[in-house]
């Protein structure tokens, strides 16, 4: 064919070919991962997108989280136990029956978080961020006699967002 349309008819030829052939996915399927019940004692995740992703009763002890974005994710009763969550993003989390104890939370970032029930022994949390986290009265006590600092993002102190006396 000739004329000034003939380029475009080639176009949607090849175009047509690569739609039927599956090459193209104009909106693939976002599939939240799944870590929950397994045993990840020292996984690196430093710096990952962990977005909406479930460690559910997982073993993370001494697994490396720095600098990761953990929004929205559900860490319901994961044993945190030396972890390194410095500088991560668990806005919208879900740490409700995790075990934290020996655990970096240095500059991170836990505003309307979920941990009303979360066992924190030996927390770092100088220049964490708190804000609306629901906590029991005796975490709240034992978090703020070592809270310190201002969150580098946020600019909120460590022990206005506990609500510390």
């Amino acid at each position: 064919m000739r004329g000034p349309c003939a380029p475009l008819i080639g176009l949607f030829a090849c175009l047509a070919l690569v739609v039927a052939t599956g090459l193209w996915n104009p909106a693939p399927a976002l599939a939240a991962m799944d870590y929950a019940k397994q045993v990840l004692i020292g996984a690196d995740f430093h710096g990952a997108d962990l977005r909406g992703v479930t460690f559910n009763l997982t073993n993370l002890r001494d697994a490396n989280f720095a600098e990761a974005d953990l929004r929205g994710a559900s860490l319901f009763g994961a044993k945190l136990q030396d972890a390194d969550l410095h500088g991560a993003d668990l806005r919208d989390a879900t740490l409700d029956s995790a075990v934290l104890d020996g655990t970096d939370l240095r500059n991170a970032r836990l505003d309307d978080a979920f941990a009303f029930n979360t066992k924190f022994s030996h927390v770092r949390v100088e220049g964490a961020d708190f804000s609306n986290v629901p906590l029991r009265a005796d975490a709240r006590k034992l978090l703020c006699a070592d809270a310190s600092g201002t969150n580098p993002l946020s600019g909120r102190a460590t022990r206005a967002t506990l609500d510390c006396p």
